[in-house]
């Protein structure tokens, strides 16, 4: 069984179906050809989450019979994942989706019509793009490089039209089009990235604006990127985990008699494969603002709403039902020795602790957004994302930078709370992450055993901070915590301004207390709450 087995007449589809594979139902060659001659949809970016969400819903879109275009895709970065990814298998690639019940789902995504380096040094792939942005019936330009992506690099603006960047070569291919006829576009982030939107417009005018300035290109292509009834820059929301080729999916696959299923290591360091690996939960909610119309990808299930719905989602889920959840199970996993958020999930004291975080003390401050329930929301981080066993996922990993996302993941729900005139009598959980994270500075366990703490740009300035504590001292002054609980650039607020401060200090004396001291703790409050 292989992925190019799907494009033979004499593939025995039963054979596939029995093993559980979904195979496409569209006719793959006809969608490739009416893709090729007015062609919808160009995404940059041909790394895992592309294929495994993006690229994935499409598919599914197809099989309805309500579309008949694919998506091409480009790569302006590790070109190769094109070489030893795409072509060999002729755009197709297989999606494992990973189920939190320990089982799996296999379909064959086909929707990825043509893969093209996006780099003038590849002459023929570059023409071909030129040609793609210059027709009419282009309609969206997407994006997954990562939020580093749209970088604007001052040596990159110097290049003038030869840039080397994304954001560069972008405008190039927009000039393009602005010469074709000055045609309508949109350009849609879907990176995980606050905002992501505003990062394309920024990148675009940057360039657009030095080559006005240079008098490589007319002022006038100026006003065409930045006419958003020419070209818009909507926001959206994207939320999928696609770890690593899985080693136990491989042996699942190879099980079955699937041979594509080798893990692909490139020169700059991509791990991807045939095959990708996902979870099976997905979110993706987009600005519906598209001046060229669009690719009906609701029909896969991505969501279609307004700006200010788009904006409440994020928030919902970074301030409230995802993001803070994962940092208190990193500062907590860390002090009672956990290696994976999985395993976590098992502990009755870690698990209740996030629970009644996102359900009883975040929720409170939540706007309903109306497209997603916050408390489904929450429900399904905490009975599917979270303790599925197939995600890799570390406290360790997740610990790191913590400093930098506490005013966000906590921070935020406190101002609320004051903003608000809420009982902050309701905050008990949260101020005990923050009386953690005191603890965790030190780099002792609860068993008292050193561990290394995450990397994180504060750390040795906040570790110096906690420094005269010891665990199991007793009678110590926990004065020199009023120097850390004030920091508004650590916790987004002083937080004995806001009245949190003695609360915490007393949490954090009791974390100190010794030996086991953590757990004890955790139970306490959780069990208390």
């Amino acid at each position: 069984m292989k992925l190019n087995d799907i494009l033979s007449a004499g593939i025995n589809k039963a054979e596939w179906e029995a093993k559980g594979y979904e195979l496409p139902r569209f006719d793959i060659e006809a969608v490739a050809k009416k893709t090729h001659d007015e062609p919808t949809w160009v995404h940059f970016g041909a790394g895992n989450i592309f294929r495994a969400f993006p690229a994935a819903i499409l598919n599914d879109a197809l099989n309805t019979g309500k579309y008949d275009r694919g998506v091409i895709v480009a790569e302006s970065f590790d070109y190769e994942i094109i070489d030893k990814a795409y072509r060999p298998y002729n755009n197709l690639s297989l999606l494992v989706s990973l189920q939190s019940n320990g089982t799996i789902e296999k379909k064959v995504i086909a929707s990825v019509t043509e893969s093209l380096k996006a780099d003038r040094q590849f002459a023929e792939d570059w023409a071909r793009l030129v040609e793609i942005f210059r027709a009419p019936s282009l309609q969206m330009v997407t994006f997954t490089i990562t939020e580093k992506g749209y970088a604007i690099v001052p040596a990159d603006l110097d290049r003038g039209l030869d840039a080397v960047f994304a954001m560069g070569k972008l405008t190039a291919l927009l000039y393009e089009r602005y010469k074709a006829g000055r045609l309508p576009l949109t350009l849609q982030s879907t990176d995980n990235c606050s905002h992501n939107g505003d990062k394309v417009k920024e990148g675009v005018r940057a360039y657009a604006e030095r080559w006005v300035k240079d008098s490589l290109v007319e002022a006038e292509f100026l006003d065409y990127v930045n006419d958003g009834s020419k070209v818009s820059y909507p926001w959206s929301m994207i939320d999928k985990i696609t770890p690593r080729p899985h080693e136990k999916v491989q042996a699942m696959l190879a099980e079955d008699g699937f041979e594509d299923n080798d893990t692909i290591i490139t020169e700059k360091h991509t791990f991807t494969a045939p095959f990708v690996n996902a979870e099976e939960v997905q979110y993706l909610v987009c600005e519906d603002d598209y001046t060229n119309g669009r690719p009906p990808l609701e029909l896969g299930g991505a969501l279609y709403t307004t700006r200010e719905t788009v904006d409440q989602v994020e928030t919902m889920k970074v301030t409230t039902c995802l993001n803070p959840l994962h940092t208190a199970m990193s500062i907590y996993g860390c002090m009672l020795g956990y290696t994976l958020i999985s395993a976590e999930m098992a502990d009755e004291d870690l698990r209740a602790f996030i629970q009644k975080i996102g359900y009883i003390e975040a929720m409170p401050v939540v706007t309903d957004p109306g497209v997603l329930n916050p408390y489904e929301f929450i429900g399904t981080v905490i009975n599917k994302r979270l303790p599925n066993p197939f995600m890799p996922d570390a406290p360790q990993r997740i610990a790191t930078d913590t400093s930098q996302k506490l005013p966000i993941r906590f921070g935020e729900t406190i101002k609320k709370y004051l903003a608000r005139g809420l009982d902050r009598s309701n905050l008990v959980l949260i101020p005990l992450v923050l009386a953690g994270y005191a603890r965790y500075l030190k780099g002792l366990d609860d068993a008292c055993k050193p561990f290394e703490p995450s990397t994180d740009p504060l750390l040795e300035e906040l570790q110096a901070i906690v420094a005269p504590l010891e665990v199991g001292k007793e009678n110590q002054d926990y004065s020199c915590l009023r120097k850390l609980y004030s920091r508004k650039d650590v916790f987004g607020l002083d937080l004995y301004e806001a009245g949190f401060g003695e609360q915490i200090e007393g949490m954090v004396r009791e974390l100190f207390a010794g030996q086991g001291a953590v757990r004890s703790t955790l139970h306490e409050y959780v069990s208390r709450r």
